[in-house]
């Protein structure tokens, strides 16, 4: 015999959770990369891939594709030979740059703890051998 569900004490969310929304943009692995790479001016596949190491191009190509059906990236084709691509941000795409910048912040401030933490770690850890 289970233990009883207790009722939630948290808001129903709306029908359509604005924070759910939201971050259901942001879905999908490297889809912030992609975008904090895209701030700054529109770029091209090869462009992003060299921006993004670690990305493969099966994945970068399948991002772009994503934030492009998701209104927040656009896909210009040029006028080369041979034909390339240029993606940029839409401002839809934009308005999610502070949400990313605030994350990117909060990031940068666990690295620096999480270091200091390492650090002490790996010393206390070396002096007890």
């Amino acid at each position: 015999m289970g233990l009883p569900v207790r009722r939630s004490k948290v808001a129903i969310p709306p029908p359509a959770c604005p924070l759910t929304e939201s971050l259901n943009l942001l879905r999908g692995a490297w889809a912030p990369n992609v975008i904090w790479y895209l701030s700054a001016e529109p770029r091209r596949f090869g462009e992003l891939r060299h921006d993004i190491p670690p990305i493969s191009a099966r994945v970068l190509s399948a991002r772009l594709r994503e934030l492009e059906a998701r209104g927040l990236v656009t896909r210009q084709l040029l006028n080369t030979s041979p034909p390339s691509a240029e993606y940029a941000l839409t401002e839809l795409g934009r308005e999610l740059l502070p949400a990313i910048h605030a994350l990117a912040g909060v990031g940068q401030k666990l690295i620096a703890q999480w270091g200091v933490a390492e650090r002490a770690r790996v010393k206390v850890g070396a002096r007890d051998k």
